[in-house]
């Protein structure tokens, strides 16, 4: 694969917010193809593991050179999934797995065998925290091994400057805490961390799809492209990062 593909990192199939957006998957190929974006990784919320597997699976089946799954880990009072996210990686070749803080706690009494899971299989843990930077600290010192993204430097549409540094100062003591772009609205600290970390642990991602669609994607493209990073580092944002930690 060329490095200087552009990868979208944080793709849902079905959004967590109060309304549960579904996209098809041929919906945000169309996206993708309206912002030049080569490929996304996908995942959906809101649902059952297994019904995210499900998801995640039938859009790559269509679309398997453009869409890249994760598999969503959200515990059940029916039955464990660990088994069916350890098939979805092990015998599904799904790439990551995502955790959301709005769905499930972190807490470690919850979340370790997933972590655990992540680092034998060397598949990346994509962290929504909303902002719960001791857990991400906790999380980081407890699993060395594990990779994990934290999604939107932090905090979805934070506007809390010492609370993004904080976790930018996490991921800069902690060598397996990488940070993601997406829902990011001070861009300035998106430069910040590139320069704090490296553009090797910064990776980018939109969040989307959005209602207004391929406007959004582009948009927040093109806020990566307004920091005027030099090019190697933007080629490393933009998709030689996750490049290399998804082995793609």
């Amino acid at each position: 694969m060329s490095r200087n593909l552009i990868i979208d990192s944080h793709v849902h199939l079905k959004h967590g917010g109060p309304e549960k957006t579904e996209y098809s998957a041929e919906a945000i190929v169309e996206i993708m193809d309206e912002a030049q974006i080569d490929k996304s990784v996908v995942f959906a919320m809101s649902t059952t593991t297994r019904r995210s597997i499900e998801m995640a699976s039938r859009a790559v089946s269509k679309f398997a050179d453009r869409l890249i799954p994760y598999v969503y880990a959200l515990p059940s009072y029916e039955r464990p999934v660990i088994k069916e996210i350890e098939r979805a990686i092990n015998d599904l070749e799904f790439r990551g797995i995502k955790l959301h803080i709005g769905e499930c706690t972190l807490e470690r009494y919850v979340t370790e065998p997933v972590l655990k899971l992540a680092e034998r299989y060397a598949v990346p843990c994509l962290i929504d925290c909303a902002g719960r930077y001791k857990l991400i600290e906790e999380i980081a010192r407890a699993f060395p091994e594990t990779k994990i993204i934290v999604a939107h430097l932090g905090k979805y549409l934070c506007k809390d400057e010492a609370l993004i540094d904080k976790f930018i100062q996490i991921a800069k003591a902690h060598k397996n805490i990488f940070l993601d772009t997406s829902g990011v609205i001070i861009p300035q600290k998106i430069k910040e961390a590139v320069n704090t970390i490296g553009s090797n642990r910064v990776i980018f991602g939109t969040d989307g799809p959005k209602p207004n669609g391929a406007e959004y994607a582009r948009a927040e493209l093109n806020k990566i492209k307004k920091l005027k990073l030099n090019p190697n580092d933007e080629r490393a944002v933009l998709g030689g990062t996750i490049t290399k930690l998804l082995k793609l």
